[in-house]
């Protein structure tokens, strides 16, 4: 779960990563307000949202006064950024910047470790700086039965080359940014920039932070963190069975057991589709290994429930859960949604106990139901009936 902005500087300020004061708003009206709580001077007016490269689109900017601050977010609130609308600014107190730096924790993947990235030239060109002067990005590998204690902070620092006059700082920030990431079980905690001020303090100016979703059942309160307002409602709604969901913008619902299984679905749905006046995949929907009724019932009633779907195609492997179990799943499921259920489904069974799982489905002679032998004759079928009901 990526944060906004604000969310990520009130993990910073629990942790005793040292910020400065931020409110949100969402009208120009709460804008001045928190201007006026910040004590009138200049503000910084922030978009918030979950992509870089606001400053660039205009959606940061100083103000001098409450009714300045007021005025900037009347100008940032409803701009779009990189296909995100701005819903709410956070209205942070100015600081008078000396220097700007770069700082992240992150997991890399592909060597198995935890990485911290900095550098002496942090701010909006970052992105560049990487691609073109990556030796300008020093990169140190973290133990992650160690983290970062003293001696790792100074090794990074010295790494990115920070002068003596604020090397002892931004150490000991890197050492609060890893209680950060350990304790709050984040993938990614990211400060562009952490500034120096004209005054000698070293300062995270910006934040992001991406929390591990997996790790969630050990932060209750990392729930009130989500941003619902732009989920899609589908999308939380599959969340509530524990269904592994992800809207798409074609007509074919997919349901499969794997995600592995489900994106070779995609893929040759995707190609089916070409023929049939180029149909694509509604969703991801992996059922998991289990294949119940009532979970088929919850798969089926989230995809059906998508206007886009015009047909849906049920791909199952049975393994773990034998067809027969799939098969007798979409049969009660099917009665459980009723009337509910009005869109054809295309059904291939393969693999353990697939013939009495065929012959479950044959027996039920369902009307919306059509069996497919193979992966790419389902795939077939199931793009020309979505797009003979477009």
């Amino acid at each position: 779960m990526d944060l906004f902005e604000y969310q990520a500087r009130d993990l910073f300020d629990k942790h005793g990563v040292p910020v400065l004061d931020g409110v949100v708003a969402t009208t120009p009206e709460e804008a001045r307000a928190a201007a006026e709580r910040l004590g009138g001077g200049t503000v910084v007016v922030k978009a918030q949202v979950k992509t870089g490269g606001r400053g660039k689109a205009g959606g940061v900017k100083l103000a001098h006064s409450p009714q300045e601050a007021a005025e900037r977010a009347s100008e940032i609130l409803g701009m779009a950024i990189k296909g995100h609308t701005v819903h709410r600014v956070m209205v942070a107190a100015g600081a008078s910047i000396a220097a700007e730096y770069y700082v992240s924790l992150l997991l890399d993947r592909a060597e198995r470790r935890y990485l911290a990235m900095a550098s002496v030239e942090g701010g909006v060109e970052i992105e560049k700086l990487a691609v073109e002067r990556p030796e300008a990005l020093a990169r140190v590998a973290v133990d992650p039965t160690v983290g970062i204690d003293a001696a790792k902070a100074d090794e990074i620092v010295a790494a990115a080359g920070f002068g003596t006059d604020v090397a002892p700082q931004v150490a000991d920030v890197l050492q609060r940014l890893w209680t950060v990431y350990r304790e709050e079980d984040a993938t990614l905690v990211e400060v562009n920039p952490l500034v120096s001020t004209a005054d000698g303090r070293v300062i995270a100016l910006d934040g992001k932070v991406t929390l591990d979703d997996n790790a969630g059942f050990r932060h209750p309160d990392h729930a009130g963190l989500a941003d619902t307002a732009a989920t899609d409602p589908l999308e939380a709604k599959a969340k509530e069975h524990d269904l592994n969901y992800v809207k798409l913008d074609g007509s074919v619902g997919i349901i499969g057991n794997g995600a592995g299984l489900v994106m070779s679905t995609l893929d040759v749905v995707a190609l089916a589709g070409e023929a049939h006046g180029g149909v694509k995949p509604a969703n991801f929907l992996d059922i998991g290994g289990g294949a119940s009724a009532e979970v088929m019932a919850a798969g089926l009633d989230v995809i059906l429930g998508d206007p886009q779907v015009k047909a849906v195609f049920v791909n199952v492997f049975g393994g773990i859960t034998a067809c027969d179990a799939v098969a007798t799943g979409i049969v009660s499921a099917l009665e459980m949604l009723g009337d509910a259920a009005t869109k054809p489904l295309v059904v291939r069974l393969d693999g353990n106990n697939v013939a009495e799982g065929r012959a479950i489905l044959r027996a039920a002679n369902h009307p919306l139901v059509t069996l497919a032998e193979t992966m790419d004759g389902g795939a077939d079928r199931a793009a020309e009936l979505a797009h003979a009901s477009a």
